[in-house]
């Protein structure tokens, strides 16, 4: 079982919603578990108010369907990797299904870098063809969350079962020391532990996934900070930022500010 479990803001500030608003994430098989995160869905009424959807940095990569869309060519489409938090804002129904992958591991079902796709989406037709297109169908068509779920297990496995493409092995080993540390690491120290020079891991990071080890680093830490603060598994908000080396509170805040957009004592109700 992977140990870096990133979380969204939905899981954090359920009080925050609107009834008309509903995010759920689903756990992948066994088979797929090292490579998603989870899937998930977001599901908006429309005449039910004027809800916000926060996306925070989390170190994956998304596909994305809309459920509502009239084109099923348009209706899936790839969200790259991002490094602020993003608000949005829906005023029309709106229904998604998305897959988390974990970034390292997206090359593989993807067959191209992230750093092709930084800061922006790709519609997965582009990506995979027909098959984008065909895969959009069978999930618009699929009556349940369960199904969709099922349907997409299948595909990716099958995916899985036949690819000859693999996140580069310098790549692939310094994401899983950042999950070990819980982004608690310099790039010094990170490049040490895979024997390369910072010079190397930072030409294989900007290839294979458009960012930074530095900024990965960073986003790491802070998702695995947010991800005990969901479990309640800390005593107050100053330890938790200590124990994920926070030894200034300035940098903690503005930390916040970049990844969650609010400061950390309005989110952290028990810091």
């Amino acid at each position: 079982m992977h140990s870096y479990r990133p979380v969204q803001s939905p899981k954090l500030q359920p009080e925050l919603h609107h009834p008309g608003y509903i995010y759920r994430e689903y756990v992948p098989g066994r088979q797929l578990a090292s490579h998603i995160a989870c899937y998930w869905t977001m599901d908006f009424q429309a005449g039910t108010g004027n809800p916000w959807h926060r996306v925070l940095p989390d170190g994956c990569v998304d596909i994305i369907v809309d459920l509502h869309s009239p084109s099923y060519g348009k209706a899936a489409f790839v969200e790259g990797l991002s490094t602020r938090y993003k608000v949005l804002h829906f005023t029309k129904a709106r229904s998604v299904f998305g897959i988390r992958l974990y970034s390292e591991s997206a090359r593989t079902f993807l067959k191209y870098p992230l750093s092709a796709i930084v800061g922006h989406h790709v519609f997965l037709e582009e990506l995979w063809g027909a098959e984008g297109r065909l895969m959009a169908e069978e999930i618009m068509a699929a009556k349940a969350s369960s199904d969709i779920v099922a349907t997409v297990e299948r595909k990716l496995s099958q995916m899985l079962a036949c690819s000859d493409t693999y996140s580069p092995s310098l790549v692939y080993q310094s994401t899983q020391y950042m999950y070990e540390f819980k982004g608690n690491l310099s790039v010094t120290d990170l490049a040490e532990k895979v024997n390369f020079s910072e010079r190397h891991l930072r030409r294989a990071f900007d290839r294979e996934l458009g960012l930074s080890p530095k900024e990965m680093l960073g986003i790491v830490r802070f998702q695995s900070l947010l991800q005990e603060f969901s479990s309640g598994g800390y005593s107050s908000l100053t330890d938790l930022a200590l124990k994920y080396g926070y030894y200034d509170q300035s940098h903690f805040a503005k930390d916040f500010a970049r990844y969650y957009g609010l400061p950390p004592k309005r989110m952290m109700k028990k810091g």
